[in-house]
């Protein structure tokens, strides 16, 4: 069995966490690990080979360093030059697994759910790994525990050996109509995790969806490897159909089947489902972080950088970040996306980062800024190195904190250490390297009339950052 783990998407309703450079899937938010990692680690215990992972060509460093802190090996990080679907995804990870001749059962998986109950979750992949075999396409239907309107659901038909046949895929329904499948027992919600052999899949899509294949085959045909990613050819990868595997597949397939999950299931996608699935003290709240709350029921309050205070409060969802503070009914909390909305349209750059960014050397926390100045505080991991470039509008001091610095400005290379600075002209070549055993810390203050991280020439790049 192989897991495929879809990382892509941008949680946007658990913004102001969860931001398009670095989505929920990446965050901590049911456990001390990211939930990328959770999803992973949750298959200890199974029959699980190196799983597949699939992401966007910018969150790839993410992945790699998150899979290298758990120390997970993986069979391969394909990169979707751009985003279309889950359907074409699952089919270049299946395209992917049988290049070398196998047909594994591939088990493909969300990397931002959560599961509490991993014997009952494993219990459920050993039912469906039986139906795989027969051939079968298998969905795992969550059993529900109230009538969801978030939810797509999934109606039980005949009964199988390990499961059902999928009689019909339902969308997300009305409040009334909810409660009429829940009271029924025979709907199931629709979790978005699947298995099946990759040579069915294949199959089923090329009976359903050739034009998708083909595109799909023609860009597999292209893979190339990249540091530990894979690459395919951006133009013909454009040009695929965009549709999700229940659209393309699950929902024409006569092959379908479900095998009921329950295990205490979560997609985790909103501040509301975080607050059900979090446990909460004696008057209904849930705290994370330096928090003193007075009167106040029902709540979810998450206080990342400083102490936040609710009073006399109920059923409110507070969110606060180094860079922005977000305020919610719980009722209301589906329209946290229309706020994300009008900050991308903005072209705010809160929509996509937060204040400290993270990059594969390491990270850097925009600290103070004016209008001709900024300090950041950077972080180089021990080994790395920052790209070779030059700005056309700014000078830098850079001030070492802690560790040391082998910093090249034109033709010569120094080292800097504790309590030591460096001046890098306008117009300087000029790269940054920690050369020591321990994370290189400095404060870094710009100074100039333009100072946007598109005013960076790069000459040369060991992350392959450079324009071609």
């Amino acid at each position: 069995m192989k897991p495929v783990v879809l990382a892509g998407g941008t949680g946007s309703r658990l913004w102001p966490k969860s931001r398009a450079a670095l989505p929920k899937q990446f965050l901590s938010l049911t456990s001390d690990s990211s939930m990328l990692q959770d999803t992973i680690t949750r298959l200890k215990g199974t029959e699980a080979a190196s799983p597949i992972f699939i992401c966007n060509d910018a969150h790839r460093f993410l992945v790699a360093e998150q899979l290298r802190q758990k120390d997970i090996q993986h069979g391969g990080i394909l990169l979707e030059p751009v985003g279309r679907n889950t359907a074409p995804a699952i089919a270049l990870a299946a395209l992917h697994a049988t290049i070398s001749g196998e047909d594994p059962i591939l088990l493909v998986l969300a990397a931002d759910h959560l599961i509490k109950d991993e014997p009952a979750f494993h219990a459920a992949i050993e039912k469906a790994e039986v139906l795989a075999k027969q051939g079968k396409l298998v969905t795992f239907g969550i059993v529900p525990d109230q009538p969801h309107t978030g939810y797509g659901y999934i109606k039980a038909g005949s009964k199988l050996d390990e499961g059902f046949e999928v009689a019909q895929f339902v969308e997300k329904p009305e409040l009334e109509t909810a409660k009429e499948y829940v009271d029924s027992g025979s709907y199931y919600w629709n979790s978005g995790m699947f298995m099946f052999k990759a040579s069915r899949y294949l199959e089923e899509l090329e009976k359903y969806n050739p034009e998708m294949l083909d595109v799909c085959k023609r860009a597999i045909d292209t893979e190339t490897p990249d540091l530990d990613f894979i690459r395919v050819d951006h133009d013909i990868f454009a040009t695929c159909p965009d549709d999700s595997i229940d659209y393309a597949v699950m929902e024409k397939t006569d092959s379908a089947a479900m095998v009921p999950l329950d295990a205490q299931w979560s997609d985790v996608g909103s501040w509301t489902s975080l607050w059900e699935t979090s446990e909460k003290d004696d008057n209904g709240n849930v705290c994370v972080g330096d928090t003193i709350l007075e009167n106040t029921k029902n709540s979810y309050v998450n206080a990342e950088q400083r102490l936040v205070s609710v009073i006399g409060l109920e059923d409110v969802i507070v969110v606060e970040t180094k860079d922005a503070v977000m305020v919610a009914h719980k009722d209301d909390a589906q329209s946290i996306k229309n706020v994300v909305n009008k900050l991308k349209a903005e072209h705010r750059p809160e929509f996509e980062f937060h204040r400290e960014v993270f990059r594969p050397w390491g990270s850097y926390d925009s600290i103070d800024s004016g209008a001709r100045f900024q300090v950041k505080s950077i972080t180089v991991k021990p080994g790395e190195k920052l790209s070779v470039q030059m700005h056309h509008h700014r000078a830098e001091h850079w001030i070492v904190v802690s560790g040391s610095a082998n910093v090249t400005i034109d033709d010569k290379t120094q080292l800097v250490t504790e309590n030591e600075s460096v001046y890098i002209p306008i117009g300087a070549v000029h790269a940054l390297e920690n050369p020591g055993k321990i994370p290189l810390e400095l404060i870094e203050v710009q100074s100039g009339a333009y100072l946007g991280e598109d005013d960076i020439v790069r000459f040369s790049d060991r992350y392959g950052r450079v324009a071609k």
